[in-house]
C-alpha cells in the first residue's frame, strides 16, 4: 500500500464533512493521537464552521467542497476521514483515493454493495489504504465479551440478542432516505456488527419486517426496523433498531452454560459495561468513559506506516452492507433472504488491538450542528 513521504511523521488528516459525529467526537480525537495522526485541513460547505472550527483546532487549510479537488492534490494532506452522510461516501471516497489518499471513512461504508465495491476498487487501484470507522473494533467492553463467547466462557454460544434505540428529531439526516438514513443503517449496524464479532461468523439469511407508528418523522424511512439471522452452527441473532423508541443499548448472548450482557453496549458518551452469568454466579465489570475515535486514528496511521491493512477494512464495511441489503430484500418480500455475503476472509476484532485513550472530557460546543436525539 501506498505511504506518502514523512514515514516518520504524524499522518496528515482531512477531515470531510462537519456535522455532528465530526464536532463531537472526531476533531477532538486528535488531541489523543497527535503522535500518529494530525488534523491538517477542514473540508465543508459552510465557511462559518470553517471559519470557527478552523480557530478553535488551530487549522489553517479550510477548504469549501468545491475547492475539496485543489486540497487533494496540493499534497498537504495524506489522508481523509469522511464524516460526511451515508450516500456521499462512495463518491469522496473514490475522489480521495484517485488523487492518492488514505480513507477512513464512517460507517455504514455505503449504501449498497455495488457502492462498497466501487470504493475498494478505487482504493485498490491507486494502492492506498481504506478502513471502515467501527470504534467499537478498539473499545476494551466489547472485546472482552467477544474474548469471552470465543473462549467459549459461556459454553456453546447458542443465541444472540440486541436492542439499540434512540429518540431522532424531525428533519435530522438520519431520517432523510436520500442521504441514507434509516434506524437499520445508522445503529442497527452496531448490532448486526456485534453478531458477527461475537460469533466469528457471517449470517447465511436473514428475516426483516419494518414498522411506522404514524409519526410524521419517519415520513421516508422506517422507524424501527426488527432483524432475525441465522448463522452456521444452528446459531441465531435477532435485533431490534428504533428512531421512535426510549435510548437503549444492550446485547446478550446466550450459551449452553451461562449468559453475558453487555450493556451500555454501543455508546461513546459514557462508559460501557458487561456482566456474564456462569450458573449462580455473576460478575459485572464496568469500563470508564474513553475516547473511541482516537484509537481509530491510531490504528489507521499505524497501517498506513507499515503497509499493513487496517482492521476493520473496507471489505469488513462490504460486509455490512451486503447484510443490510438482504435485509431490505427481506422487508419487501415477507420471506427469509439468503445473504450473499462475499468469499472474502476477515480478521476478526480481538483484545490484541484494544487502544485505550482518555474520555474528552465535555462536548464541545457546536457549530450550525446538532445531536440527532431530541
Amino acid at each position: 500500500m501506498k505511504s506518502r513521504s514523512r514515514p516518520t511523521q504524524p499522518l496528515r488528516f482531512a477531515v470531510v464533512g462537519l456535522g455532528h459525529i465530526a464536532q463531537a467526537a472526531v476533531l477532538p480525537a486528535f488531541r489523543h493521537a497527535s503522535k500518529f495522526a494530525e488534523l491538517t485541513a477542514l473540508v465543508s460547505g459552510s465557511p462559518a464552521k470553517l471559519k470557527q472550527l478552523g480557530k478553535r483546532y488551530g487549522v489553517k487549510h479550510l477548504y469549501s467542497y468545491r475547492d475539496s479537488r485543489d486540497l487533494f492534490t496540493s499534497g498537504l494532506v495524506d489522508a481523509v476521514y469522511i464524516a460526511l452522510p451515508n450516500s456521499q461516501h462512495a463518491a469522496w471516497t473514490i475522489r480521495a483515493a484517485d488523487a492518492g489518499l488514505h480513507v477512513l471513512c464512517e460507517k455504514p461504508l455505503a449504501v449498497s454493495v455495488h457502492d462498497c465495491e466501487r470504493m475498494i476498487d478505487a482504493c485498490e487501484r491507486n494502492n492506498v489504504h481504506l478502513m471502515t470507522a467501527y470504534r467499537l473494533h478498539f473499545e476494551r467492553c466489547n472485546l472482552e465479551v467477544a474474548d469471552l463467547v470465543r473462549k467459549k466462557r459461556i459454553g456453546e454460544a447458542r443465541y444472540f440478542d440486541s436492542q439499540f434505540s434512540m429518540q431522532v428529531k424531525d428533519g435530522n439526516i438520519r431520517v432523510q432516505r436520500e442521504l441514507g438514513g434509516g434506524p437499520e443503517y445508522d445503529i442497527g449496524i452496531y448490532c448486526m456488527n456485534a453478531a458477527r464479532y461475537v460469533f466469528a461468523a457471517e449470517p447465511t439469511q436473514v428475516f426483516a419486517t419494518a414498522t411506522n407508528s404514524g409519526d410524521k418523522r419517519f415520513r421516508e424511512v422506517p422507524e424501527t426496523v426488527h432483524v432475525l439471522m441465522k448463522f452456521p452452527g444452528n446459531r441465531v441473532a435477532n435485533f431490534i433498531c428504533s428512531f421512535g423508541a426510549a435510548d437503549r443499548s444492550r446485547y446478550e448472548i446466550v450459551g449452553t452454560k451461562g449468559s453475558v450482557i453487555c450493556e451500555p453496549a454501543y455508546e461513546y458518551a459514557e462508559g460501557l459495561a458487561y456482566e456474564l452469568t456462569i450458573g449462580e454466579k455473576k460478575r459485572r465489570k464496568q469500563f470508564a468513559k474513553s475516547d473511541q475515535f482516537a484509537p481509530e486514528l491510531i490504528h489507521f496511521a499505524k497501517c498506513v506506516r507499515s503497509g499493513r491493512r487496517p482492521e476493520p477494512s473496507g471489505k469488513e464495511g462490504l460486509i455490512d452492507v451486503a447484510i443490510l441489503e438482504a435485509i431490505h430484500r427481506s422487508i419487501q418480500s415477507g420471506r427469509w433472504e439468503s445473504v450473499a455475503v462475499p468469499q472474502i476472509k476477515v480478521h476478526r476484532p480481538s483484545l490484541d488491538q484494544e487502544i485505550r485513550r482518555p474520555a474528552v472530557p465535555r462536548e464541545p460546543k457546536l457549530v450550525q450542528a446538532e445531536s440527532a436525539h431530541s
